[in-house]
């Protein structure tokens, strides 16, 4: 594997592939000199050996003496070399070549972009994984690359060019989990297909209770004890360590120990207001105030009384009374000269009515017309607004956060300090209720409704900004539910320990974006097969969509016999026609205000004979996917000799 970068994804991306999935990888960082310019040195000192320094510590682990990383021993595990350019020959140089998969994950789009056209070029077959903020341009980039690959190599086979191109971005790859933070209080998630699904820890149950095996039991806890929101960063120490992927005897064989249960996450908050997403209908509420709806309605019940009142006196038709009722309001009618009593006494308390309905016509006028003029403007939050998510933030992570929770509905309250940053137009847009101010101020967040809010996002680009807003929410609220968004990885991990410390009863989750955007990178590097990997205690747990075809251990045989305890097992069965699926299941749904119908069935029938043609997903340990892969038969081959390894 092939990582080019220099922000804390690259390394995080690193210690990813190498720690989780095993793979020798080369990181090319920029800086040094150029190529030509070298005496066969790979690195040029100190800054090369910083970013070893960190693999280092983000591995874990010491894989290797400094030096001989630093000299390219091909036997290393992480080797870093430096380049000041990703032209052909420092791609040549790294390996791009003959590797499987490379990364580009700068921060700027054009590099990527140049840096992936000429990889592809050099070697047709080689995964791309490239980072780009812009969808379109991502898709468009995408369907170039692989006609590329497919020019280049027309003998390519095509489950190979299916995953030939990923385009991605961190903002839209930690979307689901900081959405699952405010609304389940896990960043424990995977996404497919659509639906977010969290791995939930279960204590065990009471003598008189019955445990809920959620979708599939995934795992069995080597300790009792667990964290209401997904116990983080557990160290258990217990003889008997956790069992990956148990059988139902054994699961109801085991007493005392708790569970890791796979369960969908959907909205447990009030339901939306009356405007809904990418409606352009403006509610009457918003329109016309409260008290100017209680004059009209009085207004209408006084008319509609003296109509009933002209009938009786003037023995009239109901719709004649009626009719000269109005014209009496609206002061159109001959004065009841020659009338009797009572009409004279009707047509007067009429034209009173008629004084008092101007001005609120007028008042109607004028607030109706300040409704229109603000339809473009930013809502505010309303009155009885109430278990909502706050929102600190509306950049590029922000935008897709808000996005995410809206299609989940769930109420969102934005509160962001730049009125022309980047997610204002979406919640615009969307009729999202945002507070425009700095949320250090006094009086932000108490306009942003936080005291009655279920939990608090801040995902602005400032740490320090984003841990004020928290302590400040913390003390006008203990219990509110917390997710922070901090750069560096360990500072994340220092104020989780702190906060969950200080407010034990509350739930708080602090994480870096590239420490949960590292695991969607990684997993699209060892194809698109890989939806997520998710830990439990000190072990792996992955997600993974595979075609039944050339695995004999899953066709032709049923989803309950396919099921290989401790190994793999199959949660879900995508029905959809081949040429009709989804080209990448973990893929974040684009907002564009349409509703696909789901394909995927979860817990398949125990009977269903998994045909060739058919597509699951498994939940697989390490150790399982490499079994499974070394025993796959690649369409056309014949025997062990075509074994895909």
């Amino acid at each position: 594997m092939v990582v080019c970068g220099d922000d804390a994804l690259a390394h995080r991306l690193a210690a990813e592939l190498h720690d989780v999935y095993r793979a020798g990888v080369t990181v090319v960082i920029p800086g040094g000199v150029p190529l030509a310019e070298r005496t066969g040195q790979r690195l040029a000192g100190g800054r090369a050996a910083t970013l070893v320094g960190r693999l280092t510590a983000a591995v874990g682990r010491v894989p290797l003496p400094r030096q001989s990383v630093a000299d390219g021993d091909p036997d290393a595990a992480v080797r870093v070399m430096e380049a000041p350019a990703l032209d052909d020959d420092v791609l040549t140089e790294a390996g791009a070549e003959g590797a499987t998969a490379l990364a580009l994950v700068h921060d700027d789009d054009e590099t990527n972009i140049h840096a992936a056209l000429r990889a592809r070029r050099l070697n047709p077959r080689l995964r791309l994984v490239i980072r780009l903020y812009n969808r379109k341009l991502g898709q468009h980039l995408e369907e170039l690359l692989d006609q590329a690959a497919r020019v280049a190599d027309p003998g390519i086979d095509p489950a190979e060019l299916d995953a030939a191109t990923t385009v991605l971005s961190d903002a839209d790859t930690v979307a689901p989990a900081l959405a699952a933070t405010a609304i389940a209080g896990t960043s424990k998630v995977v996404q497919a297909d659509g639906l977010l699904l969290r791995a939930a820890e279960r204590t065990p149950p009471g003598r008189d209770e019955v445990a809920d095996p959620g979708l599939c039991t995934l795992a069995l806890l080597s300790s009792t004890t667990s964290d209401p929101g997904g116990s983080e960063g557990s160290d258990s120490s217990g003889d008997d360590g956790p069992r990956l992927l148990p059988g139902d005897e054994e699961v109801d064989a085991a007493t005392g120990r708790g569970t890791v249960v796979l369960e969908a996450v959907s909205s447990t908050g009030p339901p939306l207001p009356p405007r809904r997403l990418g409606s352009r209908r403006v509610p009457l509420a918003s329109l016309l105030s409260r008290r100017l709806r209680w004059s009209v309605t009085g207004l209408a019940i006084a008319v509609l009384a003296l109509a009933i009142a002209s009938w009786y006196f003037t023995e009239a038709d109901p719709l004649h009374a009626a009719y000269l009722t109005v014209l009496d309001v609206l002061a159109i009618d001959d004065p009841a000269l020659d009338e009797t009593a009572g009409r004279k006494i009707l047509q007067l308390l009429s034209g009173l009515a008629g004084l008092l309905l101007l001005p609120v016509l007028v008042a109607a006028a004028l607030e109706g017309l300040g409704t229109f003029r603000s339809a473009s403007a930013l809502r505010r939050p309303p009155r009885g607004l109430s278990g909502h998510v706050v929102l600190l933030g509306l950049g590029k992570v922000g935008t897709r956060v808000l996005a995410r929770l809206r299609e989940l509905d769930i109420p969102v309250v934005c509160v962001e300090e730049d009125p022309q940053a980047r997610g204002v137009p979406l919640a615009r847009r969307l009729g999202v209720p945002t507070v425009t101010g700095d949320v250090t101020q006094e009086g932000v967040l108490e306009a942003a409704k936080i005291r009655r809010a279920q939990a608090l996002l801040a995902l602005t680009s400032s740490d320090t900004t984003n841990l004020e807003a928290t302590l400040y929410a913390r003390s006008v609220k203990p219990r509110l539910r917390v997710g922070l968004r901090l750069y560096d990885d360990r500072f994340a991990t220092a104020v989780y320990r702190t906060l969950r410390a200080a407010h034990p009863q509350a739930v708080t989750r602090s994480r870096s974006v590239s420490t949960l955007a590292a695991p969607a990178f990684a997993g699209a590097m060892m194809g698109r097969r890989i939806l997520g990997a998710i830990p439990v205690e000190r072990r792996i747990l992955i997600f993974a969509a595979l075609h039944v075809a050339g695995h004999p251990q899953l066709e032709g045989r049923t989803v309950a016999e396919a099921f290989e305890p401790g190994a793999w097992r199959v949660i879900a069965l995508d029905t959809a026609e081949p040429a009709d699926r989804q080209r990448d299941l973990a893929a974040a749904p684009p907002y564009d205000g349409a509703v696909r119908e789901p394909a995927l069935v979860w817990e398949p029938h125990p009977g269903y004979v998994l045909r060739a043609q058919d597509r699951v997903v498994l939940a697989i340990t390490r150790q399982g996917l490499g079994e499974l892969l070394a025993g796959h038969v690649p369409t056309g081959a014949q025997g062990p000799q075509g074994a895909d390894r």
